[in-house]
């Protein structure tokens, strides 16, 4: 489905914690059709300046019920959550509640959500840092799709720098996931990268995940795909990448992947993280 291009009115634009924001839009269309793992694209500014638009994920699509039927298609609004980090982030931070913003989307490829009832054992997420925005949308439709069943919510964990700076564990809960925090400085939860915990995690016997979710800075999902590859555990990553377009036209944002070659060669081809990704299979990335 082509994405669309709306002028969308803010609903709150409001700080959560440190340099973290939650901005929440009426943009019915995009709503309607929004997948998790998928993103848009704001013109943060009236001007010229910033150039370029901000690729944000979908944190989640408001609903007249938390708990309503994901398929219901009763969304109106798209919730996404930012860090001001320059120029195009501080701009979006200022801008109030009424004002509208040039928005394209939805945008990208989204996650592969098997339905519980399907599959022996419940799927992970992994969120590094601002890595959890788009696995709340996921773990909204994982849980609350009809075929979702209690014993089988996802296992939920979260990497962040310190205990200040952990997102999203309260949204997390109260949708049922079990929740475990790994902390850089040990501040809270786990001393120690996330992917360090989620070996810990499966090392155990009782512990064999059908999926592994994971969102969060390159370094973190390199550590997650080969983690996921030893252990033979399908794994869909998120990536993040500076964007220019947006639409898969600059071929700004291209990351190396696997092809199979003629004669059994294997050689590195290119594929756009904005068009063909954010999501990608473990499996299929060629890191560097």
């Amino acid at each position: 489905m082509k994405p669309f291009q709306i002028t969308a009115k803010i609903i709150s634009n409001k700080n959560i914690k440190n340099n973290y924001f939650e901005i929440v839009l009426l943009a019915p269309q995009i709503a309607r059709n929004a997948l998790p793992g998928q993103f848009v694209n704001i013109k943060t500014s009236e001007g010229f300046e910033p150039l370029l638009r901000r690729p944000l994920s979908i944190h989640r699509i408001g609903r007249q019920s938390r708990v309503a039927s994901l398929e219901s298609k009763e969304g109106k609004e798209i919730i996404m959550l930012y860090e001001v980090l320059g120029k195009g982030t501080q701009i979006l931070s200022q801008r109030m509640q009424g004002e509208f913003l040039d928005v394209i989307g939805p945008l990208g490829n989204g996650f592969n959500c098997y339905p519980l009832s399907a599959i022996r054992y419940p799927p992970i997420l992994i969120a590094g840092g601002m890595g959890t925005a788009p696995l709340v949308f996921l773990a909204e439709r994982l849980v609350h799709s009809p075929q979702s069943i209690v014993h089988r919510k996802p296992l939920v964990l979260i990497g962040a720098r310190s205990e200040s700076h952990i997102l999203c564990e309260k949204e997390f809960k109260e949708l049922g996931c079990e929740v475990k925090i790994a902390t850089d400085d040990g501040s809270r939860g786990f001393k120690g990268y996330v992917s360090s915990l989620l070996t810990e995690i499966l090392s155990t016997v009782n512990c064999q995940p059908s999926t592994i979710y994971a969102c969060g800075p390159k370094l973190l999902l390199k550590e997650i795909s080969r983690i996921s590859l030893e252990q033979n555990i399908p794994a869909q990553l998120s990536l993040e990448s500076h964007m220019a377009c947006g639409i898969g036209a600059c071929m700004g944002c291209v990351i190396k992947v696997k092809s199979k070659k003629a004669k059994g060669k294997i050689d590195d081809e290119y594929k756009r993280v904005c068009k063909e990704g954010p999501v990608f299979e473990a499996r299929e990335i060629a890191w560097e």
